[in-house]
């Protein structure tokens, strides 16, 4: 069997539970779902087991997919991110309550520092954030949520997200400015 299978025929074989079209879809579509899955859990280990319970849910719940409401990718990406969540709340962690030293304080950032790092050093910058600026981080910048959204994804206040998206934005400057002193553009960790 090929990579070459059609997508509606992995969606009608999913939706009758055969191995064949779970392993087709599976080796599709696991890339793109562990990238979301490392994004929110921040460790290699923790998102190969959120990505490993993204895919029971998924084939448990895909007789609810429906084509007509949307991409296949994109039902599968908000599964994977609330598989993310739901590990993280297992945390008990505590969004709202974050704090970052100095983060009133404004940084500044040339153009050209952000040109000079790559696209993996950009996400291993905002991996270092602490957990709960990290998933507002990634649900409003990358996933494209609103406050009242994400607020209600992660059990806390619309503004509570507003505070810590600014905080995250001005930790990650921070970041990225120490790392342009120390001209470290490939080794921001």
């Amino acid at each position: 069997m090929g990579k070459h299978i059609e997508i509606k025929q992995i969606i009608t074989g999913c939706r009758k539970g055969q191995p064949k079209y779970q392993r087709a879809l599976v080796d599709n579509y696991s890339e793109l779902l562990y990238s979301v899955c490392r994004r929110y859990t921040g460790d290699d280990t923790k998102a190969q087991d959120v990505l490993q319970e993204t895919f029971i849910r998924i084939f448990k719940s895909f007789k609810t997919y429906d084509p007509d409401k949307g991409a296949l990718s994109t039902w599968m990406r908000k599964i994977a991110i609330n598989c993310a969540l739901r590990s993280l709340k297992k945390k008990n962690l505590e969004i709202s309550n974050l704090s970052v030293l100095d983060y009133d304080q404004k940084y500044s950032i040339e153009p050209e520092a952000i040109s000079k790092m790559s696209h993996d050093d950009l996400l291993k910058v905002v991996q270092t954030l602490p957990d709960g600026y990290r998933q507002v981080f990634n649900l409003a910048v990358i996933e494209g949520y609103n406050h009242k959204e994400i607020g209600e994804l992660l059990g806390i206040a619309a503004v509570s997200s507003r505070s810590n998206l600014s905080r995250a934005k001005q930790l990650l400057r921070k970041k990225i400015l120490e790392a342009k002193t120390q001209d470290q553009w490939i080794n921001i960790v």
